[in-house]
């Protein structure tokens, strides 16, 4: 009986690892010695990322809503405040949506927390 040595699963490996580096820059995307350590780093940029780009969005919502209360004559944390208090349970991503693509809506939103705060 033959030996079998597995060159075709080596090479077939290989071309995946080969696959997810297309694109790299220098030797990354050819040499597999690098290639290889190349994934390995992208695998973990992806992943911390993911875990940022959450992050960056709600600054980013937070700044907007902010901007958009401050315009009504409302701090940022007095708006959120008043919203709790009224027991509206929006999420920062939908306040954001709301202030800069239906400004009617967020101002009638603000008017009636204004009334719940003056109340108190």
């Amino acid at each position: 009986m033959s030996r079998i040595k597995g060159g075709m699963q080596h090479a077939k490996h290989r071309r995946g690892i080969l696959k997810h580096t297309k694109g790299f820059r220098w030797g990354r995307k050819s040499k597999i010695k690098l290639a290889k350590t190349a994934k390995m780093k992208a695998g973990q940029h992806a992943f911390n990322s993911r875990k940022t780009k959450k992050r960056l969005n709600r600054a980013l919502w937070q700044v907007n809503i902010n901007a958009a209360v401050r315009y009504h004559g409302m701090s940022y944390s007095k708006f959120i405040d008043a919203l709790k208090k009224k027991n509206i349970a929006l999420d920062r991503k939908i306040l954001a949506q709301l202030a800069k693509e239906f400004p009617v809506v967020f101002t009638k939103l603000v008017e009636a927390v204004k009334k719940v705060d003056k109340i108190n």
